[in-house]
């Protein structure tokens, strides 16, 4: 199995706005499956597009180019222009064209800078209001039921811009009592209250999403190993993949976040990962986190690694090509965000 086969099951962040030589010659080598941009990538509209454009010319196949553009504080590209109203504003609004139209422009502005796969929505449910788990704002209902109304609306609407989605955090944040950025939750839910709840959200929203990211915490009543759901295998394999029947893509949440980066190692943390049912492996900020995870990916059997790698020759051949550049359309797509944000803000 070559180096750029591994390479993509890896999806990296990048330092900066731009790419150094030493950057593109990694890049050239380690060919990774997609790229993940952060605030601190995007200095103008132009500078955004211009760096995905050469990123896509250095990749001998298509890459996944992606981003979080939930909405709210959740919105990596309101550096470039008006903020989109939160999930938490858009269903309080209690009009469901307004989330159609908040899917309809995410897709819109996403695929004319060069995405591909935005890392939204959120399908966790708003059960607890005061918890400390990083939600407050990002959740599109307080009940499964409106979850699944909701979110999916943002999700259709999205996806028929040509941008593919990701429903997250598997099997659900909702009661976490910490933010898994900065160390491992434990959710003492059972398997039953899962079932009327948040797992009822995945199952019902699983068939339409292209991705699904699963999340960092730990659930005893799923898994008595207590794994981290992002290492578990009674989790990804055996719950997500043959119960609920998962054929989406499965990635992880970042690998670098305390609740994985301060129980792990990278070496180990890759092999569980793989071992485990994911597809692709996401790391967000280290570029030696990338090389290490490379060289732990080139030591595993290549037969351990065929099921995933045909799982995202499959997910790229849904990715579509970005149209031509034009400034002048992100002007008019940025405005309306700005006026959809002016318009269910005032019906708060």
């Amino acid at each position: 199995m070559c180096s750029e086969e591994i390479g993509q099951l890896l999806t990296m962040g990048l330092p900066g706005p731009s790419l150094t030589p030493s950057l593109r010659d990694f890049i050239r080598s380690a060919q990774p499956g997609g790229f993940i941009l952060f605030a601190r990538n995007l200095a103008t509209p132009d500078q955004t597009r211009g760096l995905i454009d050469e990123l896509v010319s250095l990749c001998y196949r298509p890459p996944i180019i992606t981003i979080d553009q939930e909405g709210g504080r959740v919105s990596r590209l309101r550096v470039l222009g008006e903020e989109p109203p939160c999930a938490d504003w858009l269903r309080r609004a209690g009009d469901d064209e307004l989330i159609s139209r908040h899917g309809r422009l995410t897709g819109q502005l996403l695929r004319l800078c060069g995405f591909n796969l935005n890392l939204a929505p959120v399908a966790d449910i708003l059960l607890d209001p005061e918890a400390e788990n990083s939600l407050l704002n990002r959740c599109y209902g307080t009940s499964a039921d409106e979850v699944i109304h909701k979110a999916g609306l943002f999700l259709s609407a999205m996806q028929g811009e040509g941008v593919q989605g990701t429903i997250k955090h598997f099997p659900g944040y909702s009661l976490c009592s910490k933010d898994p950025h900065g160390s491992l939750p434990i959710v003492n839910r059972t398997r039953e209250e899962m079932e009327r709840e948040e797992l009822k959200v995945f199952r019902a929203m699983m068939p339409a999403s292209a991705c699904v990211m699963i999340g960092h915490a730990v659930y005893p009543h799923l898994d008595p190993q207590r794994l981290p759901s992002s290492l578990s295998p009674a989790i990804i394999r055996d719950l997500l993949r043959q119960e609920v029947g998962c054929d989406a893509m499965v990635m992880t949440d970042d690998l670098e976040m305390g609740a994985i980066a301060r129980e792990h190692g990278i070496g180990p943390t890759v092999r569980m990962a793989m071992e485990a049912g994911n597809d692709l492996l996401l790391f967000c900020h280290q570029l030696e986190c990338v090389e290490f995870a490379l060289e732990t990916l080139r030591s595993m059997p290549a037969e351990s690694l065929a099921r995933p790698l045909q799982a995202m020759a499959a997910f790229k051949e849904k990715l579509q090509p970005a149209p031509v550049w034009d400034p002048a359309r992100f002007r008019e797509i940025n405005a309306e965000i700005g006026e959809l944000r002016r318009v269910t803000q005032s019906k708060l």
